[in-house]
């Protein structure tokens, strides 16, 4: 079992949180996309009040930051910041979600008391031999449970709380920032920087006990539309171009055994078909296409012009239209410039007694903008396992050694200020 440095309610406050429905959603015109979001964003601004905090916000947006004032006498030490999204991913629901403890773990595949068939097996998740003899938290079975990413969100409210509690560890001004709609790309639209006032931040977004993430992928989003042409189908012959056709040609002349998502790891780019809206007349495929070097995207999608250039061939009357948007890149470029905030984050992470574990994310996260934004934000472990899925799980261990990260990372920023 896990020794417990800082006593705080990180899964008290988790527990709660969790039963707050705050699923985002895809292509809602509103911000937050759901109104849920707002009753977690509400209830943590009035928590925060509550702490005695005298300077908490909630935007128009939603965005809730506030500052844990500083206990040190030295001057000059910088703002820092830590940052968790409310929402829970549009893949499964967030509604009525019920904790399930799974006590002083001992190896067992866990069992979802709502759906008996479904479990958790031991064999298949290799991070739950690292759990033996701690207290594990699932959903029952017909949800997702939100440690993605209310774990953060609790684990910065309860190392906030403590800081407060104990004002004889010394440390610099602390910004706290909650946000909405991570889990639809929207999590740093309205995100005020300069209002943020940080020299950097920290999201509590991660999962392995010990992980550091300071790479993400560089990413762009093509739409690839192709066009044919449509007629009464009892009189096409020699007509009728079917544009879904031209898009399936163009699906099957993608490569199969590399540049996809379940034929790459590491540090492996790929070009992923994930939406296509299909007409006779029209029909559009959407992609994801990732890289750890920005410069590989270009050669990813020059690639898929080629793909779609050879389908619109063999399909004489088509035509293609190709739409490149950035999404976001790889915070590594400008992590780099700023090296004392990785090395103070490891210094934190080895102070709570673990091996600091520095890898790349094969995905992105808030910090990919806000570093190209003016906020260096690398991505520290909160916990959580099996994001997005009813197979969602965290062990309570872990939080409070987030929890532990925080306030240390809070320390070696005051400590390293003007040493020599």
């Amino acid at each position: 079992m896990t020794e417990i440095r800082y006593q705080t309610n990180c899964v008290e406050r988790f527990l709660e949180y969790v039963k707050i429905d705050t699923q985002s959603r895809e292509g809602s015109d509103a911000f937050p996309s759901t109104p849920g979001q707002l009753d977690l964003l509400r209830r943590l601004k009035d928590e925060l009040l509550e702490m005695g905090l005298d300077d908490v916000t909630m935007d128009e947006y939603g965005y809730v930051f506030a500052t844990v004032p500083p206990t040190t006498s030295k001057p000059d030490v910088p703002v820092i910041g830590f940052l968790a999204h409310v929402d829970t991913s549009p893949e499964m629901s967030g509604a009525g979600v019920k904790p399930v403890f799974h006590r002083n773990y001992a190896g067992q595949d866990l069992v979802f008391p709502d759906d008996p068939d479904t479990v958790i097996p031991f064999d298949a998740n290799p991070h739950l031999a690292d759990q033996l003899g701690n207290d594990i938290i699932t959903a029952s079975g017909t949800t997702l449970l939100g440690a993605d990413n209310k774990a953060g969100v609790a684990e910065i409210m309860a190392a906030a709380g403590y800081l407060l509690e104990h004002p004889e560890i010394e440390h610099g001004p602390v910004r706290l920032g909650f946000t909405p709609d991570e889990e639809v790309g929207g999590g740093t639209d309205y995100f005020d920087v300069e209002r943020f006032g940080a020299r950097c931040a920290y999201t509590m977004d991660g999962e392995t006990l010990g992980e550091l993430q300071v790479e993400t992928f560089s990413a762009d989003a093509m739409t690839v539309t192709f066009r044919g042409f449509n007629t009464h189908p009892g009189f096409a012959k020699g007509q009728m171009v079917n544009s879904i056709k031209v898009a399936a040609e163009f699906i099957s002349r993608l490569p199969a055994d590399s540049h996809s998502p379940e034929t790459t790891s590491g540090y492996e780019g790929f070009v992923h078909p994930n939406a296509i809206d299909a007409s006779v007349e029209q029909t559009s495929v959407k992609l994801l296409v990732r890289d750890f070097v920005t410069a590989g995207l270009s050669e990813l999608e020059q690639m898929v012009e080629r793909v779609a250039a050879e389908a619109v061939a063999a399909f004489p009357g088509s035509g293609v239209e190709i739409l490149v948007e950035e999404s976001y890149r790889n915070m590594k470029e400008v992590l780099d410039h700023h090296p004392e905030v990785v090395e103070n984050a490891m210094e934190a992470i080895r102070r709570a007694g673990l091996e600091a574990k520095v890898e790349p994310i094969r995905g992105g996260t808030d910090g990919s903008r806000l570093s190209f934004m003016g906020l260096p934000t690398p991505n520290i472990f909160a916990g959580e396992h099996n994001f997005h899925s009813r197979f969602e799980w965290i062990s309570t261990a872990d939080m409070h050694k987030a929890v532990e990260v925080i306030i240390e990372l809070c320390k070696v920023w005051e400590e390293r200020t003007g040493a020599q």
